[in-house]
């Protein structure tokens, strides 16, 4: 990274190195500078993965020149460094230059932040609103937003908007060639969430499709604003909900590295075993939901009813099933239950058997391999120019995985095998799917093994919560608790980006804190978002039954994508 940093300064006059975000550095470019600088990293220096941008409004940080800031991220073709650079934005209403020609990824990720803040990128081929409705009068993210001020939406946007152009490079006209517009979603099964697809129909065959997403956008990143940040655990688990925890964890992570702290062994493993658990339940809902969007409707039961006693075990752990937390800032909230290693190892059966009967009807089976091998492929240079991570980006043979490429959490520690795909189709997003859930049984019944005894969270009473006897027997406990809970944990001010290998993908958080027990900025990078703009685009040529195999096959969480 020091040669990196070198050639950057060596190269270009107005840039400036600011500081380490942890283990990216972060440089101050000028705005004007954004595409050449931008061109420079993806063709002289390989970072070709273009993670995240995060819009900042930065009203309330006296020391910043300009009301906006926007902070790039980027990851290195061989994925080991990454890098950010920090552009202020003089004035939003022009903006910066849209990365669209060289990121397909760009579109949405510029798309939100003018949606979020009203930041103009110039030269994006179609800058409109994503996830707040069409009527919205006025942008969310701005620090002087009324956020009491409730705006409803009365009618639909047709999306012709987008449509006509995509007829249009194609040569076509929906009157004259006789082509069905028609609405895949947003409410329906095998949309898989609050999801809307436009489609252009010659028949069964998809000619241009686009999405709209924003059905269920809560408000994830203005609520951080407003939450200290132990408080904004529970709302992570309405994130991925099919795995919830895994969430928890990498919040909390990101958090634990920007105060500097160690957690115990034990709490690590205890972290690792429920992640790798969640991992598993998550992948089961995928697959049991794109199989019986083909009709294979045994195949559901097999995997289903293992995830119901998953889930119970879960349930057991935190007092819930779906949106269960267990992490906290600094380890987790209670050790294991007694008798909870041959408990997890009836539950690890029982998914593994669900596996293999699974697999034993699919794998050579004529109509799964004529429903799913060739359908909406994906290469490698497109994957990782939309954004792909997870299981989505190793489908199409990219050994990309943060456990194996910066591993966290005694992950080198384990042995278990990196899933790789060929084509990236629909064939393969399933399959890798499949066998990843294998090796992270593999994980789980390695951690019970070697799991330590001892503490399972830190005791350092600025940042973790007192036991309920020391609050309930003692004057300190109770004001170390009062302080806690309205003051929250004050985290040293710094801009620091974390990521963690979530069941989907890279679920990253960028995080500016301004000292206080309250982040003045959290800006999530969920691997669903980036997902499912490439979706219209893999489909087309397709029909309308491999759409929906495609989709499931992504498997988009709404609660992710929309925030």
């Amino acid at each position: 990274m020091t040669d990196t940093k070198t050639l950057l300064l060596t190269n270009f006059q107005n840039i400036s190195y600011t500081c380490d975000m942890g283990d990216t550095p972060l440089f101050k470019i000028d705005e004007n500078l954004v595409f050449e600088f931008t061109l420079f990293l993806k063709d002289r220096l390989g970072f070709e993965f273009l993670l995240d941008i995060a819009g900042v409004d930065n009203l309330n940080l006296p020391k910043k020149q300009t009301r906006f800031s926007l902070i790039y991220l980027f990851r290195h073709k061989e994925f080991k460094e990454t890098l950010a650079f920090e552009v202020d934005v003089s004035n939003e209403k022009v903006g910066v230059a849209t990365l669209t020609k060289l990121f397909k990824c760009a579109d949405w990720i510029e798309r939100e932040i003018f949606d979020q803040y009203g930041i103009n990128f110039s030269g994006h081929p179609m800058l409109k609103r994503v996830l707040n409705h069409n009527e919205f009068v006025g942008h969310p993210l701005r620090k002087d937003y009324e956020i009491t001020k409730g705006q409803y939406c009365t009618y639909t946007q047709d999306m012709m908007d987008e449509m006509m152009p995509l007829l249009q490079q194609r040569g076509l006209d929906h009157n004259r060639d006789n082509l069905m517009l028609l609405n895949l979603g947003p409410s329906h099964p095998a949309s898989h969430g609050t999801i809307r697809t436009f489609v252009a129909l010659d028949g069964e065959k998809i000619v241009a499709g686009a999405s709209e997403i924003g059905y269920l956008h809560r408000g994830f990143e203005k609520s951080c604003e407003n939450h200290t940040y132990s408080q904004i655990i529970p709302y992570t688990d309405r994130l991925n909900y099919c795995s919830a925890i895994m969430n928890n964890i990498a919040y909390a992570k990101t958090v634990e590295s920007m105060l500097g702290i160690t957690l115990p062994e034990r709490g690590v493993f205890l972290r690792v075993i429920v992640s790798e658990l969640s991992r598993v339940i998550d992948h089961l809902v995928c697959l049991a939901a794109g199989l019986l969007d083909m009709g294979a409707q045994t195949n559901y039961w097999y995997l289903f009813n293992p995830r119901g006693e998953a889930y119970d075990f879960l349930s057991r752990l935190t007092g819930a099933r779906l949106t269960n937390s267990y992490a906290r800032i600094g380890g987790v909230t209670h050790d294991f239950h007694e008798g909870w290693e041959a408990e997890l190892e009836v539950v690890l059966k029982s998914i593994e058997k669900g596996i293999y009967q699974s697999l034993d009807m699919v794998e050579k089976n004529r109509i799964y391999q004529d429903r799913t091998i060739g359908v909406s492929p994906v290469t490698a240079e497109d994957a990782i120019s939309f954004g792909y991570t997870g299981p989505n980006l190793r489908a199409c043979g990219v050994a990309y995985d943060l456990r194996f490429d910066k591993p966290y959490d005694f992950y080198d520690s384990f042995d278990f095998e990196l899933v790789v795909g060929t084509n990236g189709d629909t064939y393969d997003r399933l399959m890798v799917r499949f066998y990843e859930m294998i090796e992270s049984i593999k994980i789980i019944r390695q951690a019970v093994k070697k799991i330590p005894d001892g503490a399972v969270s830190i005791s350092d009473k600025s940042i973790f919560l007192p036991s309920k006897s020391s609050v309930y027997n003692s004057i300190e406990g109770v004001m170390n608790q009062f302080k806690l809970v309205f003051e929250g944990i004050k985290v040293p001010a710094q801009t620091y980006y974390g990521a963690y290998e979530a069941a989907n993908g890279e679920l990253g958080f960028t995080i500016i804190s301004d000292g206080s027990g309250t982040p003045y900025r959290v800006k999530v990078r969920p691997p669903s978002f980036v997902h499912m703009q490439s979706y219209p685009k893999i489909i087309e040529n397709y029909q309308i039954g491999d759409a929906i195999l495609t989709l499931g096959s992504l498997n988009i969480i709404a609660g992710e994508m929309d925030r």
